[in-house]
């Protein structure tokens, strides 16, 4: 069988040096107000802490059900903390999990959980886990946040919930986020939805399945893995806006209609394939529903031009797809 690539989803130059120079602007403010030393830190030449070893995808995929920690949520408690206590926060998520739905009448009674889990600062309110329903779950009420917070949060989203779409001139690309898996890549696209803005928003990149993976995105015995690597890739920087590195979270199977960062951010991709061959390599934090994959597949079809970024053969769109990301309440969301 033939190796798979080592990095298909290499950044695109352009946009590196793009960031590149913002980034080196934010340093010289910062080193004229005299922190000289933060502006080394922020630096792209500065040492960075390597993530996290990968899991196996087996592992990522029980392990989607993740908070942020520092975060505390507020609203209507449908459980109460001081008579509720768990050992994890991962308990906590999945008996709110569990009443969405509820089996009486398929509503979420919980869709928002809060648990405390710093034995040095929770003390007597060590286990706690808040069980609460959201007024409005793409905008969560939000008591505190930051590093000095005990509390850690997270989101469940139910039935045509927790869903965003990509406008672009061919359609509207829905994708359902995954807050358990990836709960702050969720965060962002909050953030991203509350500015009312996508200014720079694009897919650059767009290459179809070509012979090497069927019309379901499963892999053709004996073919190559690339190129082309079945895959759209873009960005969701918004202009004039400086995009905070995403942590690594849950890295499952990148599936036909995955959605996931590559590296850190901004740029994402959507795969139009199986890529077993890549392993844990990607925080998927979404997955396009499958009717509107037909969308995807006719963009990879657009005049496209090849360059090569760092030895790998790339099929890039001569006239980049914009588009807007904008709420939604499709209803064959499952």
């Amino acid at each position: 069988m033939p190796a798979p690539p080592t990095f298909p989803l290499t950044r695109r130059p352009s946009d590196a040096r793009r960031r590149a120079r913002l980034l080196l602007l934010i340093v010289v403010l910062v080193a004229v107000s005299a922190v000289a030393a933060l502006a080394y830190l922020s630096f792209p030449s500065a040492a960075r802490t390597p993530p996290p070893a990968a899991v196996s995808s087996v592992q990522a995929e029980a392990d989607c059900c993740r908070g942020i920690e520092g975060l505390e949520l507020w609203g209507p408690a449908v459980k109460w903390g001081s008579d509720h206590r768990l050992p994890s926060a991962a308990t906590c998520c999945a008996t709110c999990k569990a009443m969405c739905p509820h089996p009486e009448d398929g509503a979420c009674r919980c869709d928002s959980w809060v648990f405390c889990g710093d034995e040095r600062r929770c003390k007597n309110r060590l286990g706690e886990c808040w069980l609460k329903k959201q007024k409005d779950v793409m905008a969560p009420a939000v008591i505190a946040r930051g590093e000095d917070v005990m509390w850690t949060s997270g989101l469940v989203f139910g039935k045509g919930k927790g869903i965003v779409g990509l406008e672009t001139n061919l359609g509207t690309l829905h994708i359902q986020l995954l807050p358990g898996c990836a709960p702050h890549s969720v965060d962002y696209f909050i953030e991203l939805l509350g500015l009312h803005n996508c200014a720079g928003c694009r897919f650059y990149r767009a290459e179809g399945r070509g012979n090497l993976w069927d019309t379901k995105g499963g892999h053709r015995k004996n073919a190559a893995f690339g190129p082309p690597f079945a895959l759209l890739q873009g960005t969701l920087e918004v202009d004039g806006v400086p995009f905070k590195e995403i942590p690594r979270e849950a890295c499952p199977a990148v599936k036909r209609g995955s959605v996931a960062w590559v590296g850190s951010g901004p740029e994402f991709l959507i795969s139009l394939a199986n890529h077993e061959e890549w392993k844990d390599a990607y925080t998927v934090f979404g997955h396009v529903f499958p009717e509107d994959m037909v969308i995807a597949e006719e963009m990879a079809l657009l005049p496209r031009s090849t360059e090569v970024w760092s030895n790998v053969t790339v099929k890039v769109l001569k006239d980049p797809v914009y588009f807007k990301v904008k709420r939604s309440s499709n209803a064959s969301a499952g």
